[in-house]
């Protein structure tokens, strides 16, 4: 008998982890792989973290299942920090915890929209995005976004759009291009989405990783939208698995009955130890890590035109860099599989963010963009580059 297969499966690769299966089998070989592919800080979590974890480990306590919205110390914790960072008071109510953001999307996703609504976003735009909506059985909507508007979008393109859609999905700073939607520019897609009855929910997991430009939350223009945080980018706990959720009050309980039926809760371990993550003591650590993503983003900036690349969008913030390379193939996703074959330098290719459409070509296609992670250590990016200019 076959076994049955559902089309909600039937999704597109996350091209980052494939490329990073095919290197680890690579490096099983005896080859030299450089990974620029992932965005994973190369710290660990902070000493306060970690010292946290310890201490909980060696206490009486059982450590078993928590509320399925999180651990009432932490849910406040986060509500104080919109508080310190942003001057907006979020009541713990509202504040859901959840097993890394992945977990916060397809939690919002089923809460809020149903099979056939439409949902907007930025093009190129996180894969994740894309494919869980797709699956849930979503109408994605591409707003293209070039380096004129800094791929971000904008209210111009939402008034352009024949209807308004059910969400809109935006990302400050961005992943893949690490720009970040002004203030003012946030707060006006906040009040188009008000006005026209759509829910925005605001990708803010790359909050305190910014050099020098600001980061708003979409929580300071109205409580009627959702925030998506994280423990895993700013505050290195990546495998943790620990993001939260912000919604509206309408919102909170049936987000709670799907985190409940979905994952029970998040593991206690990792909320107790990132209650330390808002310490002042795991801060100085953080703010040290981001002034070494700016200078590993210099210096990549400064490496590209050696290898035939110019004109490259200077990112706002998080750990990217998303060079056009078009001067160099037509196929980015070839062209990073032999990158990873011919020089052991893994690369993301720009089709995770912005696919192919069939019977149309844009300037924002993936084909012609790759994304290199400035998230690791500044010795391995600069041979990682001496390695492609002798290649290219």
């Amino acid at each position: 008998m076959n076994a049955r297969l559902s089309n909600r499966g039937d999704v597109d690769p996350f091209y980052a982890m494939e490329l990073l299966k095919l290197a680890n089998h690579k490096r099983q070989t005896g080859m030299e792989v450089i990974s620029l592919c992932l965005g994973q800080p190369a710290d660990g979590a902070p000493t306060a973290v970690r010292q946290a974890a310890i201490a909980a480990l060696g206490s009486d306590a059982q450590l078993g299942y928590t509320d399925a919205n999180g651990l009432p110390s932490l849910r406040a914790a986060i509500g104080a920090h919109y508080a310190s960072d942003h001057g907006v008071d979020v009541e713990p109510t509202r504040v859901l915890v959840t097993t890394g953001s992945s977990a916060a999307f397809t939690a919002i996703i089923l809460a809020a929209f149903d099979a056939g609504d439409a949902v907007a976003m930025a093009r190129p735009g996180y894969p994740a995005y894309r494919n869980v909506l797709g699956a849930l059985g979503c109408q994605v909507i591409d707003l293209d976004c070039g380096p004129q508007t800094r791929f971000q979008p904008s209210v111009e393109m939402l008034d352009a759009l024949p209807a308004a859609p059910a969400g809109l999905i935006v990302a400050s700073p961005s992943n893949p291009t690490g720009t970040i939607i002004e203030p003012e520019r946030l707060a006006a897609i906040a009040d188009w989405c008000t006005e026209h009855g759509t829910l925005l929910i605001s990708d803010e997991i790359y909050h305190g990783i910014s050099f020098g430009r600001p980061t708003a939350s979409v929580l300071q223009n109205s409580p009627d939208h959702v925030a998506v945080g994280s423990f895993s980018k700013y505050y290195c706990m990546t495998g943790w698995r620990v993001g939260w959720l912000v919604v509206p009050d309408a919102l909170a309980r049936r987000v709670e009955l799907l985190l409940g039926n979905l994952n029970l809760s998040t593991p206690t371990l990792s909320q107790l130890a990132a209650l330390a993550a808002f310490s002042p003591q795991a801060a100085a650590e953080l703010d040290a890590h981001v002034a070494k993503y700016r200078e590993n983003r210099d210096l990549v900036l400064r490496r590209l035109p050696e290898i035939g690349i110019a004109d490259t969008l200077v990112p706002d913030g998080a750990f990217y860099v998303y060079p056009d390379v078009s001067a160099l193939t037509d196929d980015s996703l070839a062209w990073c599989l032999r990158a990873l074959d011919e020089i052991g330098v893994v690369l993301t290719p720009g089709i995770d963010f912005a696919p192919v459409r069939p019977g149309s070509a844009s300037p924002t296609d993936g084909t012609r963009f790759v994304r290199i992670s400035t998230a690791g250590a500044a010795e391995e990016i600069a041979e990682a580059f001496d390695r492609l200019k002798s290649w290219v």
